[in-house]
């Protein structure tokens, strides 16, 4: 299989406070928009990949598989930043056994997502030439 590109989909409950989350809260550029101007699907940057955020769901995804990773250059300042934005913390930064800082947030149909920092001395930045 060759892959062309790839984006993660999401269809929240509540289409506009999801979108104020992942565009406001959160701070994410918007690629594009699409459909209607009623009810508009936004797709975010996220790093080298995409999230959609569109339709809506009829099901609750508490408890599902699905996390969005998402690296940034600073935890504790994302943190710090969040927290006082009222984004509830569900773990704080910690430094894991396999080294990278992680921190845990959730959207607000609780859709799990993880911040990502990786420490100047981890291995994933070493020059592997």
């Amino acid at each position: 299989m060759e892959v062309i590109g790839s984006r993660i989909l999401l269809h929240p409950s509540e289409l506009e406070r999801s979108h104020r989350f992942y565009r406001d809260t959160l701070g994410l550029a918007i690629y594009r928009e699409f459909g209607s101007r009623e009810v508009p699907g936004l797709v975010f940057f996220l790093g080298n990949g995409f999230l959609e955020v569109s339709g809506r769901s009829s099901t609750d995804p508490q408890g599902s598989a699905l996390a969005i990773w998402m690296q940034v250059r600073d935890v504790q300042l994302e943190h710090d930043r969040l927290l006082a934005a009222g984004v509830p913390v569900i773990r704080k930064p910690q430094q894991e056994p396999w080294g990278l800082v992680e921190m845990w947030i959730e959207d607000p149909d609780g859709v799990r997502i993880v911040l990502v920092e990786v420490p100047e001395d981890h291995p994933l930045r070493r020059d592997h030439r």
